[in-house]
């Protein structure tokens, strides 16, 4: 079966992480797979919303590490890129159900969704600094935006995990819920987003969004140049190695 499993009934496309075994982190493909289905979505008339979720143990892992090494974001069109930029400019609402681990990706891409559902074992991570990189997909601009510069930076700089309940008082998410309610949850609002008007939900999202818009874009671009650069040097290096050879990173060096 696939890596990403996508769903279209009743004018929903449900977009699943679907590998569990390595607890739903993300390859180049499987962005690909992303990045396409966000556009079909996206051109596809009857669809109204698409919802983003995992299982009820694990959200994602964010990037497979072995596959990041091999396959790294080369240029802005890179499946990462693609995928971030599509998600990030996506016109109908965008939905997850988040359960267990939200690493890397796996938080940031949540900043873009417009509504989020979490199981109250979910547990939120961006620890791009603990890995000798820097934010992605905006969310420089956005967690400061959205927790507060000093949450954010605890947040950012720490890159320790939150929980469901931090995420809820900051606005992260909508509502916490058992885990096995989280997806049925998110489903629920799908199905009442889609039978509204298609033109009012664009139009609504559009005009909530507009004020800051092409910024994001312009911010996503410029972390993408940082975090390319930044792969590529010392901290970086020592940092997946360590990943690698499970041991603990040496930064004393670099």
């Amino acid at each position: 079966m696939s890596d990403i499993l996508v769903h279209n009934e009743a004018g929903v496309t449900t977009l699943t992480f679907n590998r569990p075994d390595k607890k739903n982190s993300i390859t180049a493909s499987m962005y690909a797979t992303l990045a396409d289905a966000l556009a079909v979505a996206e051109a596809d008339a009857n669809v109204r919303c698409v919802v983003f979720q995992g299982n009820e143990t694990t959200f994602s892992a964010g990037n497979d590490i072995g596959d990041f090494l091999n396959n790294p974001p080369a240029t802005g069109d890179s499946p990462v890129f693609r995928f971030l930029r599509g998600i990030a400019g996506f016109p109908k609402p965008a939905i997850a159900a988040v359960c267990g681990p939200a690493v890397g990706i796996g938080t940031t891409l949540l900043l873009h969704c417009d509504l989020v559902y979490a199981g109250d074992n979910a547990a939120f991570s961006m620890p791009f600094v603990n890995l000798g990189l820097c934010p992605e997909a905006a969310s420089s601009l956005l967690v400061p935006q959205m927790l507060g510069y000093h949450r954010a930076a605890e947040a950012l700089l720490l890159g320790e995990p939150f929980m469901a309940e931090a995420a809820l008082e900051v606005g992260l998410v909508n509502r916490v819920l058992p885990p096995s309610e989280a997806a049925n949850y998110a489903h629920a609002v799908a199905r009442k987003l889609a039978v509204k008007p298609l033109s009012s939900l664009i139009e609504t999202k559009r005009l909530m969004k507009k004020g800051q818009a092409q910024q994001v874009m312009a911010v996503m671009a410029e972390e993408g140049e940082s975090f390319g650069r930044m792969l590529r040097e010392p901290a970086a290096r020592e940092a997946f190695g360590a990943f690698m050879e499970r041991r603990k990173p040496d930064f004393s060096q670099v």
